[in-house]
């Protein structure tokens, strides 16, 4: 993969006086600036859990497996596409239950990025990450994610989550801690990481929840810093986006039905936006469509179909109880049977129609999509010959 060249702040070398180090975003040669080219980004949700997204049992190959999802980032990436990444997840025996035992089987994200970083050469990694469970210290995630961004060349990230589900915690032997009070606590952990990876001295910090004592990390990140990178919806977390985040992953606040979305995320995204101004910083977001398509509307409606009528009721049940028992703010307007399908926002039909719903939801401010299939290897290789030419000639895709 040849030589990695530091790409280090102008203040490098100066004595540290705390202000966190640059975004990727602002190095015009790095992975993320070049990425950020692009009119409206592509992504691909990695399915690695057992069921993917959809608590139906029709028959398909999508697989949790390593194996299977390195072969949907190669084919990902021979596509154009600019970036990859899974759930974290921390879920008993039986995952959601019903015939699948919906995730009870998920690889790890942060460890399945890791193995990612070397076998790829173009696209953008992710990797997810509950930072507020279990043993992590920023001093861990700094230097494990600037070795990453250096195995990658520039192109690691972190996808800081902060768990809403009250059993994830308690696995951890940990209770839960209040909505707001999970971004402060967060806020204060990745700012640490940014004094580490950005210091040129020994690192001194005597936080609320962490210390630093004279801690250093090298070898420092190739653009400044690791891609950051969460997912939102509330005004604690929109907060938290606009100080620390390059990529906001965003729900609809209107639920799944596609129409409905592009009505309401004008207004959502437009307040994110706003308040990362309102700080100095630029901040793009991306949202979740499931793409159903199939070269006419009536195999598109029927592929549907095919996949409702196969539902684990038990498991989507199961996963609908687990959502509603947690303090997410978003998501909160998706009904159950949108959940036998799966994605953030559904788009079903032929591959004109699908590009534009794509392009109405460029047009309400979301910067890209973070694709699922039911199917994901053949849906994928359909939705790169019949629409990314599409996608393109639309002005979406350079």
């Amino acid at each position: 993969m040849g030589v990695v060249t530091l790409h280090t702040d102008p203040d490098e070398g100066r004595p540290d006086t705390g202000l966190r180090v640059r975004s990727p975003a602002d190095f015009p040669d790095s992975p993320l600036a070049r990425v950020l080219r692009q009119p409206f980004l592509l992504g691909l949700f990695l399915p690695i859990q057992n069921g993917g997204w959809s608590p139906s049992t029709l028959p398909r190959t999508t697989d949790w497996s390593f194996e299977y999802n390195l072969a949907l980032t190669r084919q990902a990436e021979e596509l154009g596409f600019d970036l990859v990444f899974g759930l974290a997840q921390w879920i008993g025996k039986g995952g959601y239950g019903g015939e699948l035992r919906y995730r009870e089987t998920t690889l790890d994200p942060f460890v399945t990025v890791a193995a990612l970083s070397s076998v790829t050469s173009r696209i953008l990694l992710i990797s997810t990450i509950h930072i507020l469970y279990g043993p992590w210290h920023p001093l861990h995630l700094a230097k494990f994610a600037a070795s990453l961004d250096h195995i990658s060349q520039g192109r690691f990230g972190l996808n800081v989550v902060t768990g809403y589900a009250p059993r994830e915690p308690r696995m951890f032997g940990m209770t839960q801690v209040e909505h707001d009070e999970r971004y402060t606590r967060s806020a204060e952990f990745v700012s640490m990481l940014e004094r580490l990876w950005g210091a040129s001295e020994n690192v001194t910090v005597d936080g609320s929840y962490w210390r630093l004592d004279e801690a250093y990390v090298t070898p420092k990140p190739a653009y400044g810093r690791p891609i950051l990178v969460n997912a939102t919806g509330s005004p604690a977390g929109f907060a938290y986006a606009a100080a620390h985040s390059d990529l906001a992953f965003v729900t609809s606040p209107a639920g799944a039905d596609i129409d409905a979305a592009i009505a309401a995320l004008p207004d959502h995204v437009g307040a994110l936006k706003a308040r990362a101004r309102a700080v100095g910083r630029e901040i793009r977001t991306i949202i979740n469509p499931m793409i159903v398509c199939r070269p006419t509307e009536k195999e598109a409606r029927d592929y549907h179909a095919a996949i409702l009528a196969h539902a684990d009721a038990d498991a989507v049940r199961n996963f609908v109880a687990h959502h509603a028992a947690g303090d997410s703010r978003a998501w909160t307007n998706h009904r159950a049977d949108h959940r036998v399908l799966g994605g953030n926002v559904q788009i079903i039909g032929l591959p004109e129609q699908v590009v534009a719903k794509l392009v109405a939801l460029r047009e309400t401010g979301i910067d890209g999509a973070q694709l699922t299939f039911f199917d994901f290897a053949p849906d994928l290789a359909f939705f790169g010959a019949a629409v990314l030419p599409l996608l393109k000639q639309a002005g979406l895709r350079l």
